[in-house]
This record gives C-alpha cells, sequence and structure tokens, in this order.
C-alpha cells in the first residue's frame, strides 16, 4: 500500500473515533513522533520493509559482487 494511501486510510479511520482519550492519545503520538524524526538521522533501520523481496536480493546480490569480492589489483 503506497503512503498516500496509507494516510487516507487513516484519516478515515480517524474520523470514526468517538473517544476523548483515544483522540488525545492519537494526537500524543502524533506529536511525538514528528519531534522525534525532525531531530533524528536516518538510518537503515528506517527504510526496512520498504523493499518488495525482489527488491532486497537484488541488493543482496549487488552487495555481495561489489563488496565481497577481492581484486588484488586494488592491493598493489
Amino acid at each position: 500500500m503506497h503512503i498516500e494511501t496509507r494516510k487516507l486510510h487513516l484519516i478515515e479511520e480517524m474520523l470514526k473515533v468517538k473517544s476523548e482519550a483515544t483522540l488525545s492519545a492519537l494526537e500524543k503520538l502524533l506529536k511525538s513522533t514528528n519531534n522525534k524524526t525532525v531531530k533524528k538521522t536516518p538510518s537503515l533501520k528506517d527504510f526496512s520493509g520498504i523493499w518488495s523481496k525482489d527488491e532486497a536480493e537484488e541488493m543482496e546480490r549487488i552487495i555481495s559482487e561489489s563488496c565481497e569480492t577481492i581484486h588484488p589489483d586494488d592491493w598493489k
């Protein structure tokens, strides 16, 4: 599911919220998350789960081919 679709789905679900406590908890969560993302330096964990299986396998293949191969001429 694309990020924009997910956002719209969340908005639809939030419109159904009747509880003041639930709404307050959601607001608190969003505020704390937004504050963290502004200050946080992105890491590889932030990208976890966004690649398809094929993309992840391709990345592993590329890393194996380029990083795990020793070229003797590079050490001269």
